[in-house]
């Protein structure tokens, strides 16, 4: 009888999955607004497979004579982040200059141990940080767009004669890696316990790596591929200078940019922009998406919807016939755009015109965030209660309510300051934020001050309106600065790690912080993810605010059927709340009843009261 009931489970949760399509093409598919969201960094995430572990041939960019030092070996995934391995040291360079050779071996195989985790955790959809095949720690440069890194899969060696066997620019000759089985092994797993995946990609660039830009290095203005990208000028081989130059993303010379074409309004850095991308190497993308949306032409084995890196640089067309193309294959695919930086550090882009139901359905929600941060953070840039109501309800008001109930409202991700570290300094939003900017930039473990600020904010991320987002290792409890420190390994609960140097790499004595798994922050998180996904109305209910004045914070979300009353004291003194009538209810972080209308609560403590008829 037991197996029978798993195997009904198991196709129930697929029935669900495989439902046709109840949205519009210009609309959030359904389940958006009920995600909770866990970004996952692979190779950071979990080592579940040493056999795959990286070499250093697999992690070599030699057009740009990118070699890792002599003895590179993978660090153990329990050292001491700021402490050089001896390879490094070997060097004789400084401690950020060789972070780019770390290597720790997550892996695919980690991640499918961890679902169960990721299950018990509450969350339901996964944000996957890019798998493609690519020599980088980030992957944003890809050896190839259609398969999984071959480091990420059981057999390295055999992928790469596997692939060597197609022809790139041929769908019809795609093989399926050992690496491409155990991710779709990995979409299967994590669909049977009601977990969505989407997978992140940059349309805008590839590595140098990548096969076509090989075969432009290899016969230059001969090459088939030459107007795949935007290429300044080819070698003259009569000279013996090399007059090869090309434009890179944001000048990176590891990233070249793929060509924009038919481009009719103008191009600038985080604005929208009329335009196109080449003609072959959209084919090609398209082909991309195609096999990961609907592998063997089966989209209920596929992914559910994708992230797009840096989508400022790629021009509106080329989105529009884009999102046609990938709901045509899967019409309840969720896209995500990072669309993040009009000017940087000072001013944040529009996301309206993302999200107008003909490009994407969502953006990183960084817009939101940095104002909460201002609120709920003690720092040079405080906002009062008052202050943070009229810049989330500005930030609100640009989108449609059924793309803002979609957002994905994230905090920190592989891009910025983990939270802790982020609520314990005082600095401008992903301003300095690592100590070789500012060395009095704090890294070390944080305050109780920052605690108890951090989980005023948590209560505001799974209560407001949108889905809330965790980068991974947050409900660990991690800290760390900016981009690579966000970066550290999993603090996973089975290890014991070396211990850490509180004052980084700055000169001095080492002072260490215990660093490891905080079931304590683990247990909120959780908490948290239940009550949300517990309360219809914390999904899809309409939201008002009561209160929102110095360091008080009040408002509600309610539907027809239930309503939700949440109270914050981000002040260092206590602080009564008035209500407007006599309510009974239940305190649902405490599990207590409360009732009437007045509430008093200590400083940095939230309610969240759930109120009965």
């Amino acid at each position: 009888m037991k197996h029978i009931l798993i195997i009904l489970l198991v196709i129930v949760q697929s029935a669900v999955f495989a439902q046709g399509s109840k949205t519009a093409p210009d609309q959030p598919p359904s389940w958006a607004k009920s995600a909770i969201w866990y970004q996952i960094f692979i190779e950071r995430f979990n080592n579940g497979d040493k056999h795959n572990d990286p070499k250093a041939d697999d992690i070599s960019i030699p057009p740009l004579k990118q070699i890792p030092p002599p003895g590179w070996s993978v660090t153990p995934w329990t050292h001491n982040w700021y402490e050089q391995e001896d390879w490094a040291k070997a060097t004789g360079n400084p401690f950020m200059d060789n972070l780019q050779y770390r290597r720790f071996g997550g892996d695919l195989q980690g991640v499918l141990d961890k679902l169960d985790y990721l299950k018990d955790l509450g969350i339901n959809a996964i944000f996957i940080n890019p798998v493609n095949d690519a020599p980088s720690l980030h992957k944003y440069d890809a050896r190839y767009y259609h398969h999984i890194d071959v480091n990420f899969g059981p057999d390295p060696e055999g992928d790469k004669r596997l692939m060597a066997l197609e022809k790139p620019a041929e769908p019809a000759t795609w093989k399926w890696t050992s690496a491409d089985k155990l991710f779709l092994k990995l979409i299967d797993e994590a669909h049977k316990r009601g977990i969505r995946v989407i997978m992140d990609y940059s349309w805008n660039h590839t590595g140098v790596m990548f096969w076509a830009w090989q075969d432009i290095l290899k016969k230059q203005s001969a090459s088939a591929y030459r107007d795949w990208y935007e290429i300044i000028s080819f070698d003259d081989l009569a000279t013996p200078e090399n007059e090869f130059r090309y434009r890179g993303w944001v000048g990176i010379e590891s990233l070249p940019e793929i060509r924009k074409v038919n481009v009719t309004t103008k191009r600038e850095n985080g604005h929208p922009y009329e335009g196109d991308i080449n003609p072959a190497a959209k084919q090609h993308i398209f082909a991309v998406t195609k096999r990961w949306l609907a592998p063997n032409g089966d989209n209920t084995k596929g992914i559910d919807g994708f992230r797009l890196d840096v989508a400022d640089q790629i021009g509106l067309v080329f989105w529009r016939d884009w999102r046609k193309f990938v709901r045509s294959i899967q019409p309840e695919a969720y896209l995500v755009g990072e669309i993040w930086w009009e000017k940087w550090p000072d001013n944040l882009m529009d996301p309206a015109p993302y999200t107008k139901g003909d490009v994407f359905d969502a953006v990183m929600f960084y817009q939101a965030y940095r104002p909460a941060r201002y609120f709920f953070a003690k720092s040079n840039f405080q906002l009062d209660a008052r202050q943070f109501r009229d810049s989330i309800e500005f930030e609100w008001k640009r989108l449609r309510p059924e793309n803002l109930y979609a957002m994905m409202n994230v905090s920190s991700t592989h891009d910025a300051p983990r939270l802790l570290t982020d609520f314990y300094n005082p600095n401008k939003y992903k301003f300095h934020a690592l100590p070789r900017d500012d060395s009095s930039y704090l890294t070390g473990k944080p305050d109780a001050e920052t605690y108890a600020r951090l989980r005023l904010y948590l209560v505001w991320l799974f209560t407001t309106v949108g889905a809330p987002q965790i980068w991974n290792g947050e409900e660990m409890g991690m800290w760390g600065g900016d981009d690579p420190d966000c970066r550290k390994p999993l603090w996973w609960k089975e290890y014991m790690f070396d211990p850490e140097y509180r004052n980084n790499f700055q000169p001095g004595a080492k002072t260490y912080d215990p660093v490891g798994f905080n079931q304590e922050q683990f247990d909120f998180y959780k908490k948290l993810a239940h009550i949300r996904a517990s309360n219809p109305a914390l999904i899809s209910g309409k939201f008002e605010f009561l209160e929102a004045e110095g360091r008080k914070l009040a408002y509600r979300r309610y539907d027809e059927k239930a309503g939700i009353i949440v109270l914050i004291n981000a002040g260092d003194s206590p602080q009564s709340f008035t209500l407007t009538s006599k309510i009974k209810g239940i305190n649902l972080l405490e599990g207590k009843t409360v009732t009437g209308n007045r509430v008093t609560l200590p400083s940095f403590t939230a309610m969240i009261l759930k109120t009965t008829p």
